[in-house]
């Protein structure tokens, strides 16, 4: 299993050099889902998502081969934490030439960037949201990561920019 490479070093010096993924749940009214966020650490960008009703290995899969059509390229460096989905052979395989990197044992700081994604869009949109289905809250999270989160939520990490217009500024 990979160790802790990352650190808690949050801070990069340019886009697709680190990409930190995670898993969260999310209620409907027919039953969980599950969404997988990769994020780019430079912009703290979310450049692949990925939702299902379940929390297998191609949840996470689906999350990067987005993330890497979206980027034309991985990362040097894929941090996550210890979930199974992130120690299975078919994530291995697709970030087979890719640094992996995992958080240790029972310690949700290791991956800070990715649960504090998670809380802003629970607290900022999936509170307030009552889900039917995958496809409705598909639709809504569509919207909330791509069109506001992405585009329009403003980082104090980042100067105040969102993460669209951090990574236009920088180029």
């Amino acid at each position: 299993m990979a160790g802790n490479l990352l650190n808690r070093e949050f801070t990069v010096d340019g886009a697709n050099q680190v990409w930190v993924s995670d898993i969260t749940y999310i209620p409907t009214n027919t039953g969980w889902i599950y969404l997988a966020v990769v994020i780019d650490l430079y912009s703290r960008a979310v450049i692949g998502w990925e939702l299902a009703e379940h929390m297998k290995a191609e949840l996470v899969c689906n999350a990067i081969k987005v993330a890497q059509v979206r980027r034309g390229c991985l990362p040097r460096l894929f941090h996550s934490d210890r979930g199974s989905q992130y120690v299975s052979e078919d994530l291995e395989s697709v970030l087979a030439n890719v640094t992996i990197s995992m958080s240790r044992k029972g310690s949700c700081w290791d991956n800070a960037v990715a649960e504090s994604f998670f809380g802003t869009l629970k607290s900022e949109h999936v509170n307030f949201e009552n889900y039917f289905n995958l496809r409705e809250a598909r639709m809504s999270l569509f919207r909330y990561i791509e069109g506001f989160y992405n585009r329009r939520c403003h980082h104090s990490h980042l100067g105040y920019k969102a993460p669209m217009i951090f990574e236009g500024s920088a180029a």
